[in-house]
């Protein structure tokens, strides 16, 4: 005999799985796994980016006009290692399927792609690279998050 799996929609509320009922990820759960490894990596970097700043004023170059608003590196520095130490822990509750993560991890890669975008003066490759992975961990949170909770 062969035993049946009665798939359900994600669209389903139900914190309730009934036994022999089960709730299958389609293959998108990849990119948002791969969401929550960048927030991790971006996470990382950011939190070196800030200490650099913090602890090396003059490591950063910037053209005439400075950054697009005027703080010190140090005030820099410190966003960059705030926002990179929120990244890692909210990548970390990506990993595990909370719903807090997914949302903090939008906010998060939203405020990082404005951030990155105020410090490309300073750093346009990088900032534009950061940019780039922020959307992309925006579009796998907001579209396909629900699913790392089925894998």
């Amino acid at each position: 005999m062969s035993e049946t799996r009665q798939t359900t929609t994600y669209g389903d509320e139900d914190p309730y799985i009934p036994p022999g009922t089960a709730r299958e990820p389609t293959g998108w759960v990849g990119v948002v796994v791969f969401a929550g490894v960048m927030l991790l990596l971006t996470g990382g970097f950011q939190v070196i980016e800030g200490l650099v700043a913090l602890f090396k004023d003059d490591y950063y170059v910037t053209t005439r006009n400075g950054l697009v608003l005027t703080f010190d590196y140090t005030t820099w520095g410190w966003t960059h290692l705030l926002l990179g130490t929120l990244a890692v822990l909210t990548g970390i509750g990506v990993f595990l399927g909370q719903m807090w993560a997914r949302v903090l991890g939008i906010i998060v890669a939203v405020v990082s792609a404005f951030a990155n975008m105020m410090f490309l003066p300073a750093y346009p490759v990088w900032g534009t690279i950061v940019i780039a992975t922020d959307v992309l961990v925006i579009y796998a949170l907001a579209v396909h998050g629900r699913e790392v909770r089925y894998r």
